[in-house]
């Protein structure tokens, strides 16, 4: 079945367009898919293997040789094979000498040698031109075509001449080669593959410990509180009534920590009186993980809508009802409406429904297939302008949901407030220092800080001074 499937793979190339021919090294599952998707291409394959005569899976249309006899064939040469076998290349350093070997190997750990795979290769055959490419394309996504994930090939090499045909081949493919430089570059393209969600472990970290830390201290508030003063029973709220506490807490803060950030870096520039010095290590990293705090924040609020939603079905609401509706009935009397609570209450939904309406805005253009459409003006407008209108309208809610009972002493439970209340902190904080920078007299050196005044500059002095040195 499967011979049958790699004999009968469809070709869908133009005679008057063939590509030149290409050896492979390796007839193992990503040698054969990269073999199969050159082939639709329009390439002459010539597969190299240390046992020709079993290879039975590989397409009729391609030759397969032993390694001197395929690299005589062709002077671009792609190594489908684990370093481990990359000694049996000693062997043919003459033959190799002057070609192009295309390094796609990847290791099973994150610096696993002390060199990279591809600096190993160029080693053992100095003669040779090395270039590191294709290693973060998967077998599966080249035998199905779904290439939509996995179409960046990052490429390097320390000839440019050898870079660019590797990357016509790429261009060819329907891939979309990045020059990463030279081929001290390999070790960190090696190590793309191995990583797993790199940008996104501090946002998922954070979010972890603000969950567990607001749903411990809402189960204490909330559940032990009430069975230790009252021996009631309220372990029910686990399940809904804390969660759809912790969840829009958790989306506010993170909210609030896209664009904290941005702000320290203001601070730091107004400090320093210039652009041209390095942020901490910590603030670099933050700055360029807002983008996933913001898609976590969006899930999180995605959970609160979700949660909210199924309130009236909970058996403790219903419960409630039916006996308010039965007390009110037994005693023939009847709350009076009161406009001011009716105010409060719509309020803050309308406040909740803008805010995710905006909430949903930002993610949606965040993603590529949008952020493409629009330059760099709109994104910004959108991201910044909005995002900050975004924020104000969440922290409005929360402020809303929160009423009159912010300084009522009734809600302290063991001297603790509400949850709510500590997750107003690190919004509004964020808020103040917004609003301060966007004072006239502030914004006005940040901008100039930003467009290249220094404020101790040599040059600044100078022209300060009525003189150029320019």
């Amino acid at each position: 079945m499967e011979k049958a499937h790699a004999d009968g793979f469809p070709l869908t190339t133009d005679s008057s367009e063939k590509q030149g021919v290409v050896c492979i090294f390796g007839t193992g599952d990503f040698g054969k898919s990269l073999g199969l998707k050159m082939l639709q291409c329009g390439y002459s394959i010539v597969f190299g293997s240390r046992n020709p005569q079993v290879s039975s899976l590989l397409p009729r249309v391609a030759e397969v040789l032993s390694y001197s006899e395929a690299a005589s064939k062709s002077d671009i040469i792609i190594l489908a094979m684990h370093r481990e076998h990359y000694d049996s290349l000693t062997e043919l350093v003459d033959c190799l000498k002057g070609k192009v070997l295309v390094d796609v190997s990847n290791n099973r750990k994150i610096n696993q040698y002390p060199e990279s795979n591809a600096e190993y290769l160029a080693q053992l055959v100095p003669g040779a031109h090395v270039v590191k490419a294709f290693n973060t394309i998967s077998a599966w996504a080249l035998q199905s075509g779904t290439l939509d994930a996995s179409r960046q090939v990052f490429v390097c090499g320390n000839d440019s001449k050898a870079k660019h045909r590797v990357m016509d081949i790429a261009r060819t493919l329907g891939l979309t080669p990045l020059d990463q430089g030279s081929l001290m570059a390999a070790s960190e393209i090696e190590n793309y593959p191995l990583q797993l969600f790199p940008m996104w472990r501090f946002p998922f970290y954070l979010s972890s410990v603000l969950c567990v830390f607001f749903f411990v201290y809402c189960a204490i508030r909330e559940v032990i509180y009430p069975y230790v003063n009252g021996k009631t029973d309220a372990t029910y709220r686990l399940a809904i009534s804390i969660p759809n506490r912790v969840f829009p807490i958790t989306a506010l803060i993170l909210l609030a920590l896209v664009y904290l950030p941005g702000i320290l870096a203001a601070i730091l520039q107004l400090y320093r009186g210039t652009k041209y010095r390095r942020f901490p290590n910590w603030l670099d990293h933050w700055m360029l993980c807002r983008k996933q705090l913001g898609l976590v924040a969006l899930g999180f609020a995605f959970l609160h809508v979700i949660y909210t939603l199924v309130i009236p079905i909970r058996y403790y609401v219903r419960w409630r009802l039916r006996n308010a509706t039965i007390t009110q009935a037994l005693t023939n009397k009847d709350s009076p409406f009161i406009t001011s609570y009716a105010w409060i209450n719509d309020s803050y939904l309308a406040l909740g429904i803008l805010g995710f309406f905006l909430f949903l805005l930002l993610g949606i253009t965040s993603l590529p297939s949008v952020s493409n459409m629009v330059n760099w003006r709109e994104f910004r407008f959108v991201q910044s302008k909005l995002g900050y209108l975004t924020l104000v309208l969440c922290t409005a809610h929360t402020l809303v949901y929160g009423g009159k009972r912010f300084l009522s002493p009734l809600i302290l439970r063991w001297s603790l407030p509400s949850a709510y209340i500590l997750a107003l902190i690190i919004p509004c904080a964020v808020l103040v220092l917004k609003l301060i920078l966007i004072m006239p007299c502030i914004d006005k050196t940040l901008t100039r800080i930003r467009q290249g005044w220094e404020r101790n500059s040599k040059y600044t002095q100078s022209a300060l001074k009525g003189k150029s040195d320019i």
